[in-house]
């Protein structure tokens, strides 16, 4: 066994998980890996195999999966093979030995054949396409998705083909292949005769079945035909799909629009009214108007009350306000919600907006490519893996793809165009586990855990790197806190708290980390600390007005605004304080919000 299999075995032992855990659905490829002593044999037998901890996703892989084959010794990635079996475990119980009677230390095994031989890439060239998959300089998950796949399948086949590199016979007409074998001059004929024998079968038979069996006795064209026709349908469908979709926003969108315009008209004739008051003689004032003449126009506008009947009341310009903050679910002490509110710190008002589709509490929310993703959480002891997102455009709800757990009391971040669902518990169960929603896998994929179990804990991003910290892991109250570094896929410890937090907020202002209040397991408190990573500690800062616990927070304006949560067991805040650096913590008002823990905030 060569000494890179021996160190990756070591790693497995220590309990380091060695997989991304991709759903079958999610499997679009597998890389398997030789080096120069055993590459040729892998050609040969038409076999490829991994150490036995791979086999978690090895049994995944189905007849026609992309594979790819890298070589250690010159770090090259091979292709392009596919699956000519299912993995399974033992094919050939003695492969790669030195004598071929020992047992093979590479036991998760698929037999193979070249769907398409291509020139070998560098890892140069193929690295930028898989770069997620790296866990260390020169080490990577074999796991692929459906987009890395496909973008590694066009990189192989804009290359020019090589020489075959073993005996292996070219396998063409499979489900992705999409190119036919040439047709010589003297083929047009036969060729002419697969196609009319084609548009009779699929004219005189309905089922696929029937189709595929009549295509069997022919050439082989018919069958690729076949093959790539049920590939443009399927193509086809998504793309009615994606369409559809698009077609349903650009409607929403021209509504909104048709609305915004009628407004500007309002405001218009709003203007030319008060315009035409300018100079006028007093008999013709109306009463409104009077009140009107009577304003001081010095003033600044912010300044002046209007106090005028309806027809000339002043339009809402709430939505129109760059400081607003979402506010999503929550208890109130006597229902659980599924409201969506706007506050607006400027103007101390809290505006409802379209409502969630499930009444959800402890769900974090995170924003993506300008919606705002809710996931998780739960009422009443039930935790969801339900995930919606809500597009402030539209004033709409859509449902995402769930969880690959029930989750409540989990935390979230969004990281460098990814959402990460972290920790949280179910029933009795507490997690260490991380997920990442890849909008363009198109689902939650399991990344690396946390070095403890947490729920109830906080997260943030800071600097592109992923922080949690206290929480609750089952037994204790913890003051423990950590960081992911997403360029390096792993969790490392940074300086514990000085205090423990069960539901605390964590927010960054300043390129610095607040932690605000939770439970100490014997209180809520109102304490705040501050993490600078560049100096790698907690300070202590000011205290908030009151204690709070599954409270909410969000930052706009380098101002900390937190909402609500929880004084004392049963007693919930209705305050909202506004923390900025060199003022304080001031209360800004205490009816905007209302009663509310148990709910979630972020900065629209």
């Amino acid at each position: 066994m060569d000494l890179f299999f021996k160190l990756q075995m070591a790693t497995f032992n220590r309990g380091w998980s060695g997989t991304r855990n991709l759903g079958k659905n999610q499997l679009g490829g597998v890389i398997f890996g030789a080096k120069n002593t055993t590459f040729n044999e892998c050609l040969s037998k038409q076999l490829f195999g991994l150490p036995n901890p791979h086999f978690v996703y090895v049994e995944k892989i189905e007849p026609g999966l992309p594979l790819f084959l890298f070589n250690y010794s010159d770090r090259t990635l091979h292709g392009i093979f596919e699956a000519a079996s299912h993995g399974q475990k033992n094919i050939d119980p003695c492969c790669w030995t030195s004598d071929g009677l020992q047992k093979t230390p590479y036991p998760a095994q698929v037999q193979v054949r070249i769907r398409s031989p291509c020139q070998p890439l560098t890892e140069n060239q193929f690295k930028p396409i898989i770069v997620d998959n790296y866990y260390t300089q020169n080490h990577f998950w074999f796991e692929l998705d459906h987009s890395q796949t496909n973008k590694l399948l066009s990189l192989f086949s804009s290359r020019s083909p090589s020489a075959p590199q073993s005996t292996l016979t070219p396998h063409y007409a499979t489900k992705w292949s999409i190119r036919l074998p040439s047709v010589s001059k003297s083929d047009e004929k036969v060729e002419k005769e697969d196609n009319n024998a084609l548009k009779n079968v699929i004219t005189n038979d309905s089922s696929k079945e029937n189709v595929l069996a009549k295509s069997s006795e022919g050439p082989p064209t018919i069958a690729q035909l076949i093959e790539k026709v049920e590939d443009l349908m399927a193509f086809k469908t998504a793309q009615n799909y994606k369409n559809g979709y698009m077609e349903k926003k650009i409607v929403s969108l021209r509504q909104n629009l048709a609305e915004a315009e009628k407004e500007i008209r309002n405001l218009k004739c709003r203007c030319n009214t008060l315009e035409s008051m300018v100079g006028a003689p007093e008999e013709f004032y109306t009463i409104n108007e009077r009140k009107l003449r009577e304003l001081q126009l010095d003033d600044p506008p912010e300044t002046r009350e209007f106090h005028l009947d309806s027809s000339l009341e002043r339009s809402d310009i709430h939505l129109d306000s760059d400081d607003l903050i979402l506010l999503v679910g929550g208890y109130d002490g006597t229902s659980w919600s599924s409201s969506l509110d706007s506050f607006s710190p400027s103007q101390c008002q809290t505006k409802s907006l379209k409502p969630m589709d499930t009444t959800r509490c402890y769900a974090p929310v995170s924003k993506l490519d300008g919606e705002f993703y809710v996931f998780g959480g739960g009422t009443s002891g039930v935790c969801y893996d339900t995930v919606e997102s809500y597009d402030p455009i539209l004033n709409e709800w859509t449902a995402r793809p769930p969880l690959n757990a029930r989750k409540g009391s989990l935390a979230g971040a969004t990281v460098n165009d990814k959402i990460y669902a972290v920790g949280g518990e179910s029933g009795n169960e507490c997690y260490s586990a991380v997920e990442m929603l890849d909008l363009n896998v198109g689902a939650w994929i399991a990344s690396r855990p946390m070095l403890e179990k947490r729920f109830s804990l906080a997260a943030a991003e800071l600097n592109g790197a992923l922080y949690a910290v206290g929480g609750y892991d089952g037994e204790n109250y913890l003051k423990t806190a950590e960081r992911y570094d997403p360029r390096e896929h792993s969790w490392t410890r940074i300086k514990s708290m000085n205090t423990l937090r069960g539901s605390p907020c964590l927010v960054a202002l300043n390129e610095k980390l607040y932690v605000l209040g939770g439970f100490d397991a014997n209180s809520m408190v109102p304490t705040v600390e501050i993490y600078d990573p560049r100096r790698g500690s907690w300070v202590i800062g000011e205290s908030m007005k009151y204690p709070r616990g599954f409270f909410a927070a969000a930052v706009v304006k380098e101002s900390i605004y937190v909402f609500g949560g929880l004084k004392t067991g049963d007693e919930i805040n209705d305050t909202v304080e506004c923390y900025k650096e060199g003022r304080g913590w001031e209360i800004t008002d205490t009816k905007a919000v209302g009663k509310r823990c148990f709910f979630s905030a972020v900065a629209l």
